[in-house]
């Protein structure tokens, strides 16, 4: 635009000069002929013809005069906005850095990459904090479980919905929070069995499930609809003979962590105190277990973080995270971890390790806590 308004000006000043030339030939011409007027008598009128027919020529020029006039006014008007704009445009584009949005694209996703990198470096931590709830949605009975797969994509947000603690096969399946939140579902599973309890867990793409009436857990994949493992685990008891404090035949809970995949319970042979025990993904077998003193029926809910089970004292108002018991150093210590039980009565407490949150439901509400981790930083020289 501005290319052509400076190739129009120059052609208009040079017409504009030529132009202002005549004008003045003009006014000298006016004035002879006012001198030819005044002394026609002593001119021949042959010349007076003359000079008269070239005033007439002349004369058109003069509203010609005028427009060039009034066109250069506006080209000079159109060369400062193009100025003003041009000002407009360098503030932008300092402003943005130059960038053009591929780049800037580019510099967002360098960026998390740099993010990513650093968060591995955070080895994993100790819970300090336990803020929130943060409410997603009400629905539901009291008593239930909703889920995401901490081993999925980033793109994967599935939310996975188990209303009831028994008499119940249905899993109902979210594309993203904000599909559960508005209630677009987009799929339905039948499962084979009926749950127990509400400590399910989603992991690498399956459920992991409690055997209604049975110690028996269930590996069950979404993507192919069918069971793909199921075993006995050893000694555990089931059906409310070893719950927690609200009952619920919540004898088995299953989760994950950073680490991999547990089973919580208690044992006749460990006089009714809880069992943590390392699970197979695969084939569901017991890798490792570790007892411990803590009675599994004085319990509210509990979770593991980084390979630490935490305990809470109770499923009602006033509950507190009470206890914890490290794998990795085999030792229990007390704890005083208040959180906020705002809805009276919590069946389901799960840690999502890539959310690092706590999936909670809440007395028919489904809710998330933040959790607050101490961390060693990993340095290049530690192995």
């Amino acid at each position: 635009m501005s290319q052509s308004i400076e190739v129009l000006n120059l052609r208009t000043q040079r017409d504009f000069q030529y132009v202002l030339k005549m004008e003045t030939q003009m006014k000298g011409l006016k004035a002879k002929f006012r001198q030819i007027e005044d002394d026609r008598k002593t001119l021949m009128t042959k010349h007076f013809q003359e000079l008269k027919e070239k005033m007439d020529e002349l004369l058109p020029l003069i509203p010609v005069l005028e427009q060039y006039k009034t066109d250069a006014k506006l080209i000079t008007q159109f060369k400062e906005e193009i100025r003003n704009l041009s000002a407009v445009l360098t503030g932008i584009q300092e402003e943005i850095g130059a960038y053009d949005y591929e780049e800037l694209h580019q510099r967002v996703l360098s960026l998390e990459t740099r993010l990513r990198d650093c968060m591995k470096k955070l080895t994993c931590g100790k819970l300090m904090k336990i803020t929130g709830p943060i409410t997603v949605k009400t629905s539901g009975t009291r008593f239930g479980a909703w889920m995401t797969d901490p081993l999925a994509s980033e793109k994967n947000n599935r939310v996975w919905y188990m209303d009831s603690y028994t008499n119940n096969k249905i899993v109902r399946e979210y594309k993203s929070i904000a599909d559960f939140v508005s209630g677009a579902e987009s799929r339905t599973y039948n499962l084979p069995f009926k749950w127990a309890g509400t400590n399910h867990v989603v992991y690498n793409g399956s459920l992991y499930f409690n055997k209604y009436q049975s110690n028996i857990i269930i590996k069950y994949s979404f993507d192919m609809g069918r069971v793909l493992a199921q075993r006995s685990l050893e000694y555990a008891g089931f059906h409310n003979v070893y719950p927690y404090t609200w009952g619920g035949f919540s004898d088995i809970d299953l989760m994950a962590d950073e680490i991999g995949l547990w089973a919580v319970y208690a044992t006749n042979q460990n006089a009714g105190n809880i069992v943590i025990s390392q699970l197979n993904q695969d084939t569901l077998e017991v890798t490792k277990s570790w007892s411990t003193g803590y009675p599994k029926r004085s319990a509210g809910e509990s979770f593991m973080i980084c390979g630490t089970l935490y305990v809470t004292n109770s499923h009602l108002t006033g509950a507190k995270v009470y206890y914890s018991y490290s794998t990795k150093t085999s030792t229990y210590e007390y704890t005083d971890i208040p959180f906020h039980n705002q809805y009276f009565h919590i069946s389901m407490l799960d840690y999502n390790a890539r959310d690092r949150a706590l999936y909670a439901w809440n007395n028919g509400h489904q809710v998330l806590f933040n959790v607050t981790l101490f961390h060693i930083i990993k340095t290049e020289d530690d192995t």
